[in-house]
């Protein structure tokens, strides 16, 4: 069967000295202090994770993927790298310089990859242009977006201008947890990303549903990382909220959560089948889709290997999860890639 990974990273090999092109510091640099390998440093020399040449490599991605049976990678860049903290012709700057790597690396093996945007969010007009730009002119299928921007929550008005485009465009949108919240209370035992990152995304749908942006776009492609992170294990909580309270949750939007598993996806990067299981019976294999965090160590190793694994669903749920909810996503068949 066809394996289509919606979720995974890529960075340039090298990457400018922004700190002293823009005149401040915060950025990510690369230091290749080893062959096939780099540490990625804020440009204070603050250590933030070891890569190795897969992470920018094409053709190492490729033997990777062949290993394991992938047809296809959905690119798109390392959080990090939104920058949104910059300013915003900066953020725009760095943005164009990462889609364009991304578009280049994608017309030289356009049977291999699939290339999604950054765009800089904290100046929406900025934001739109660029979005136009990676669609209409670079050929990418949509752009990958954080969970919050700066604190501000994908609700809020300032946003939906993009959203509205995006939906116009038929882009895709891949929505990946940064800048987790919380730093204060988990600075030990990997919480960002273990705890961290789930809260992100279930606040990031949360804050769609319940603002009203999914039901005044009812034809927006949006995809959420990480099996959609903590919002299907407090889905009943939030639908009970609903009812309990509306004077405090059904605010902006009238209807309930429930009514919008059919309007989102999700990747499949659960790493437990019961939870994969959970997941099926709640949104339905059609709106699930393999994601496997490459090259990243929170990933699933063997793409694919908890899908297959689930020996209750028939050959064509399992095909289904592993390329067709890919496939509907990005607006392609499985003839673009023969």
């Amino acid at each position: 069967m066809m394996k289509i990974d919606i979720h995974t990273h890529i960075l340039p090999k090298e990457l400018p000295d922004w700190k002293s092109v823009l005149g401040y510091g915060g950025f990510i640099r690369l230091d290749h202090h080893k062959s096939c390998g780099a540490r990625m440093l804020r440009d204070d020399g603050t250590f933030f994770r070891e890569i190795g040449d897969n992470c920018w490599d094409p053709q190492v991605r490729i033997k990777d993927c062949d290993a394991v049976g992938v047809q296809v990678q959905v690119l798109s860049t390392v959080p990090v790298m939104f920058n949104y903290w910059t300013k915003a012709e900066h953020g725009y700057d760095i943005s164009r310089f990462l889609n364009d790597h991304i578009a280049q690396v994608c017309a030289r093996f356009p049977k291999r990859f699939v290339g999604l945007g950054t765009i800089p969010l904290q100046d929406p007009t900025l934001a739109i242009h660029e979005l136009e730009r990676c669609v209409k002119t670079l050929g990418l299928k949509g752009v990958q977006i954080g969970t919050h921007v700066n604190g501000m929550n994908l609700d809020s008005q300032e946003l939906f201008d993009v959203f509205s485009v995006a939906q116009d465009l038929g882009a895709a949108l891949f929505v990946h947890p940064w800048d987790m919240l919380g730093h204060d209370r988990m600075k030990n035992y990997w919480l960002p990303w273990l705890v961290g990152m789930p809260t992100e995304l279930a606040i990031a749908i949360s804050s769609l549903i319940f603002g009203g942006v999914l039901e005044k776009l009812p034809r927006l492609k949006i995809a959420f990382a990480h099996g959609g992170g903590a919002f299907p294990g407090i889905l009943g909580r939030l639908e009970h909220g609903f009812h309990a309270r509306p004077d405090l949750v059904a605010v902006h939007n009238d209807k309930s959560p429930t009514e919008y598993l059919q309007k989102i996806y999700v990747d499949s990067l659960v790493h437990d089948a019961a939870a994969l299981k959970y997941l099926i019976e709640i949104f339905g294999a059609n709106r699930i889709a393999l994601g496997t965090d490459y090259p990243f160590p929170l990933g699933e190793m063997n793409p694919g290997e908890l899908i297959l694994s689930l020996q209750e669903f028939s050959t064509t749920t399992k095909a289904r999860l592993l390329s067709g909810t890919a496939l509907e996503w990005l607006g392609m068949t499985e003839k673009d890639f023969i």
